[in-house]
């Protein structure tokens, strides 16, 4: 029995939820709107406030989508609702990020800038140097560009140099021991 699937979701004011044939959600909010096609099987109800997702048999395919398709969409209410940011830290000696009109541009030690465009649904944030907030509405566009911004230097183990997200440890290597005497 899953037990994030069987949670109701509420879905607060100000928020529309529909669901269309071939179980595509719609999710209007204030921040905006999301739609998403969820697998044909799950059996999605909207009743007043509350959107309550059901599985039609319990084969392991209907079990594992049950807690799925009920967390994908909490996602698109909270998305129109709250939204979703993503906090990155760079550390090391030079390294630092800039935001240019619609362009993230960041040194990080390499003989070029490292310059990256927000697309559309992701707004950038550089409130200091060393400091990038990435916020949007959609959990997953979110995350993945956050990802995306970290992979053009990601942490080393032995000064801990490179960009991190906030609150992730870095599990740091001793260096080379020197020749012995």
């Amino acid at each position: 029995m899953s037990r994030i699937g069987n949670k109701p979701i509420s879905v607060p004011a100000g928020v529309d939820v529909s669901i269309a044939e071939g179980n595509v959600v719609t999710v209007k909010g204030p921040k905006g709107t999301l739609t998403k096609e969820m697998h044909k099987d799950m059996i999605i109800t909207c009743e007043g406030s509350v959107v309550k997702v059901a599985r039609p048999s319990e084969d392991k395919l209907h079990k594992s989508l049950h807690g799925l398709t009920r967390s994908l969409i909490n996602n698109m209410v909270e998305g129109v609702t709250n939204g979703f940011s993503k906090t990155l830290e760079i550390e090391g000696v030079g390294y630092r990020a800039a935001k240019q009109g619609k362009n993230l541009v960041m040194n990080l030690g390499f003989s070029h800038q490292v310059i990256m465009s927000e697309i559309d649904g992701i707004t950038i944030d550089v409130p200091s140097p060393n400091k990038i907030v990435i916020n949007g509405i959609d959990k997953q566009m979110v995350g993945q560009y956050a990802s995306e911004v970290r992979e053009k230097r990601p942490p080393e183990p032995y000064k801990g140099k490179g960009i991190r997200y906030e609150g992730e440890r870095i599990i740091r290597k001793e260096g080379k021991a020197g020749k012995g005497k």
